[in-house]
């Protein structure tokens, strides 16, 4: 039974995209983006674009496009900008990182050509494998947000926006326990006037955008806007945040896989995961500091799913490994190997082994685009937006961002479930249980 739904405003006037990190998935990103736009391509992986959603009865037959049935900003309707620590324009950007073809990249030429990155916020310290010019200089972490909050101005005024998103697709940064200077929005701004060694240039650009009055989603899985500071500063302004770290190519398989070993109850003893890549986010991750960071967002998701606690006979003495390899010949196509050993009935082993040879930023980019959407239809969305943390986004990403001392859901059927129960809830309609009963009245 439908009820009346909750008020959304409508999508009016141009969305900006800002972008902290124009490397390979953000041009990926954008170059596709533009290619739907002109009709040279098909979106896809895109929820927003070519999903639906069931609503009612099976047996009603009603399954619109998601597009349709919530009130999105159109794709013609976005705006891009960004900022990175190298010069290059899009176009430029995207052939170093050699994940799209000429063939897709030549009839956006024109586009991507336009589109100069703004001088970025960068701390080699945080980022030990990379270097470049096109850096922001202040005397204070203050004025180096105090710098972004003017660039996003006046990316607003310029592009006569109506509403802005900002999505981190940069790298990822050294491994940063939350402290002092996390734990409240007056300690934290007081650390980026004393340049707190403990505040990393992402958590900058989280600051300058929620003072700004922008939604912020973090792609990788460095803490940035998990901490409380950030947390009270969403709520405060009423802005949605999300993340951590995209879903996209080895720990997609573990949240397809790990949920159906565990609901036939077989049980793990070990998995093992290794990876190679070639691309900037190898070059990142051959540091120490960075690997931990993300070795942290990989490492969680099988514990969460399996609940060894709940099921000790069957995952209590997991033994899980993972391992990242720069390799520069593979490039963005980054090969993933893994190896189960789980065991059946009465104990008797078995393995399962997976080769996954995918293409990170592929996988990325319609992850960035539904981001882009969905945030903005969290903003639009009073009920959604005081919120702050968008926990129905959770299937985007590798370490999902939860209310504090809930712990993160990592199963990518219920998150798919949480998300478009979300989508259902806010247009008044019924939420699916598959309990089905009533078709055997």
């Amino acid at each position: 039974m439908s009820s009346q739904g909750v008020a959304i405003a409508p999508p009016e006037g141009k969305l900006g995209v800002l972008i902290p990190g124009m490397g390979a998935v953000a041009t990926t990103f954008v170059a596709g983006t533009e290619a739907v736009r002109r009709g040279l391509a098909q979106p896809i992986g895109s929820l927003t674009q070519m999903g639906t959603v069931r609503l009612g009865k099976r047996t009603d037959g009603r399954s619109p496009a998601i597009k349709e049935f919530v009130p999105l900003a159109r794709l013609d309707d976005l705006v891009f900008a960004g900022w990175d620590l190298f010069p290059d324009n899009a176009y430029e950007a995207a052939l170093k990182a050699g994940v799209l073809e000429r063939s897709h990249l030549d009839p956006v030429k024109d586009f991507l050509g336009g589109l100069r990155p703004m001088p970025a916020v960068f701390e080699r310290k945080f980022v030990k494998n990379l270097s470049g010019k096109n850096v922001k200089k202040g005397k204070t972490k203050m004025d180096l947000a105090q710098q972004l909050m003017d660039d996003i101005a006046g990316f607003k005024k310029d592009n006569g926006l109506s509403r802005m998103v900002m999505v981190w697709c940069a790298s990822t940064e050294t491994f940063l326990r939350p402290s002092a200077v996390h734990e409240s929005l007056g300690a934290f701004e007081k650390g980026l006037k004393s340049n707190s060694p403990e505040i990393a240039p992402s958590m900058i650009y989280a600051y300058a955008a929620l003072k700004s009055g922008v939604p912020f989603a973090n792609g990788a899985p460095n803490l940035t806007v998990d901490i409380p500071a950030l947390h009270s500063l969403a709520l405060k302004k009423e802005l949605p945040v999300c993340g951590k770290d995209f879903k996209t190519g080895q720990t997609l398989m573990k949240t397809i896989l790990a949920p159906g070993l565990k609901a036939r109850l077989l049980g793990l003893r070990g998995w093992f995961s290794t990876n190679i890549l070639g691309n900037r986010d190898g070059e990142v991750l051959d540091d120490p500091g960075s690997f931990r960071t993300k070795e942290e967002s990989k490492l969680s998701a099988l514990e969460y799913i399996l609940q060894p606690d709940l099921y000790p006979e069957l995952y209590r003495d997991l033994y899980h490994k993972v391992r990242i390899n720069y390799y520069p010949p593979r490039g963005d196509n980054k090969e993933g190997w893994d190896n189960l050993d789980i065991f059946g009935w009465l104990g008797y082993p078995m393995q399962i082994k997976i080769d996954f040879l995918c293409r990170d930023s592929i996988l990325a980019a319609p992850i960035v685009l539904d981001l882009v959407l969905f945030l903005d239809l969290a903003q639009r969305t009073p009920e959604l937006a005081r919120r702050g943390i968008q926990e129905w986004l959770s299937f985007y990403f590798k370490s999902p961002m939860t209310a504090p001392g809930l712990y993160p859901e990592h199963d990518l059927f219920i998150q798919l479930m949480k998300l478009k129960n979300t989508l259902r809830h806010l247009r008044g309609e019924e939420l699916i249980t598959h309990l089905g009963l009533e078709y055997y009245d």
